[in-house]
């Protein structure tokens, strides 16, 4: 059985996504032409999408390392990037059974009514093997990685019924959809409290500057694809020893602005294929549950964010941090991570915090910078337990991916920086078992405060003959 999921993990989201949504589309009713076709089209937008961040990663990556090496800069955290961070998942016995176990776990809770999310986002499973994964090689043992993961899934889910109200309100389309992806459902609590507290602040609400509101305040200067370009041009010339070396590499710092004004353009036209690709999934899983369920009046289904990293203030602001953050890692005392092949997985941060923010650009950024400060002292305290897992996967698969370059301990901002996974793994090993204790009963709290809610909204739902649903926030 492990070989078999190791050999489907091994093909790849771009393989493995059109052959999951066609079968589950013939599954669920669809026709078997339909499903391949939504099926193709999801795999068509993950090699997009793949193919955008490589430009990312390819033309900032260099960029980068020279500024590294122009700045004398002294980080022994290396970033390995979402590649490594996924074949660390799935490499190993907790990310090899992960998905049977955790859509077990999905249908238990679906039963016993503490979700209303049906989570059918597969590929993004691995988050949960990752967290499983440290686990494992830290403590040795594979039932407290089993245990982590199993948590963390939970977590998420509860996370996602809880944000799915204001994620339908603010994004278009996005009806009877959450996202219970770890990584943006771990950003939630500071999206609510920092906004909260912004909001406290006098003038603020004169504030709210969206990305099509700076698209009309800027004209040019506000478009996404004009900001890549200005900020592609100043790490350009930041690969400089001097005025006249920029005079010099004038068509490369040129080239490197239009890459990232590529980038801006074309993430929004790629997540254009999950939509298309999704939505009848989406459709016909939520119909059949609806027909074949008593009570499923509600449910939610699951979904990749990767469907909104598309949107403008995602962009605006992704692109904003990205010098920014650069900058933190290298002034932080106590930072030993540099992100250069994360950097792509910037866009993720925000698909959760924009309905608490309601797109202001203002309040994103705060926030970003806030979360960003976090993850990369996040990165550099689990990077030990990070790298022991990624040398024992390279020693057993030889995969490159993971291969850490000598003097280098690894990381990356891809779930690493995540504060769910941070805690999780600090109560699992750091605090045994009276931190084991703490998650139990905050996991259990939080399962049973999601059903009461669960049940009154069904109640009300009955009730007033309604398929609206109230928020859980």
């Amino acid at each position: 059985m492990e070989q078999v999921f190791s050999y489907i993990i091994s093909l790849g989201a771009a393989v493995m996504m059109p052959v999951i949504f066609t079968v589950l589309g013939v599954c669920i009713g669809i026709k078997l032409g339909d499903a391949l076709k939504a099926g193709l089209k999801v795999g068509v937008g993950f090699v997009g999408l793949s193919i955008v961040t490589a430009l990312l990663t390819s033309a900032l990556g260099p960029a980068l390392n020279a500024v590294v090496d122009i700045y004398h800069l002294q980080l022994h955290v290396f970033d390995m990037g979402w590649p490594a961070a996924a074949s660390v998942a799935y490499n190993t016995a907790v990310g090899a059974l992960i998905i049977p176990v955790c859509l077990g776990v999905n249908i238990l809770m679906l039963v016993t009514k503490t979700t209303r999310t049906v989570n059918i986002d597969l590929w993004n499973y691995w988050h949960f093997a990752f967290i499983g994964a440290v686990i494992y090689f830290a403590s040795d043992s594979l039932a407290w990685g089993f245990f982590g993961a199993i948590v963390c899934y939970i977590i998420t889910l509860i996370l996602a019924d809880m944000t799915a109200k204001k994620f339908q309100t603010y994004y278009k389309d996005m009806d009877g959809i959450s996202i219970p992806q770890p990584f943006c459902a771990g950003f939630v609590p500071f999206a609510w409290a920092i906004n909260k507290g912004l909001d406290k602040i006098p003038g603020i609400d004169r504030l709210e500057i969206d990305a099509e509101g700076m698209k009309k305040k800027f004209g040019l200067l506000g478009e996404p694809l004009f900001l890549g370009v200005i900020v592609g041009v100043v790490i350009g010339c930041l690969t400089c020893n001097s005025w006249a070396e920029i005079v010099d590499k004038i068509p490369y710092i040129l080239g490197l602005g239009i890459k990232m004004g590529a980038v801006m353009e074309l993430i929004p036209r790629v997540t254009v294929l999950f939509i298309e690709g999704l939505k009848p999934i989406s459709d016909a899983t939520r119909s059949l549950i609806a027909r074949k369920f008593k009570g499923a009046e509600g449910l939610n289904i699951g979904m990749s964010p990767a469907l909104v990293i598309g949107n403008p203030t995602t962009l605006v602001v992704s692109l904003l941090l990205i010098p920014v953050t650069l900058l933190l890692a290298v002034v932080l005392p106590g930072n030993q991570f540099l992100p250069l092949a994360s950097l792509a997985g910037m866009f993720y941060v925000f698909p959760l915090v924009l309905p608490f923010t309601k797109g202001n650009v203002l309040k994103t950024f705060i926030i970003g910078l806030v979360v960003m400060t976090l993850g990369l002292y996040l990165v550099t305290n689990l990077a030990p337990w990070f790298t022991l897992a990624a040398e024992d996967v390279y020693k057993v698969t030889g995969d490159n991916a993971v291969a850490i370059p000598a003097g280098f301990a690894g990381g990356s901002l891809d779930f690493a920086s995540s504060p769910l996974a941070w805690v999780i793994f600090q109560c699992v090993h750091g605090l045994k078992w009276i931190g084991t204790a703490i998650l139990v009963l905050g996991t259990m709290g939080m399962m049973w405060w999601n059903r009461v809610h669960i049940i009154r909204n069904q109640r009300a739902m009955a009730a007033t003959d309604s398929t609206e649903i109230k928020t859980t926030e």
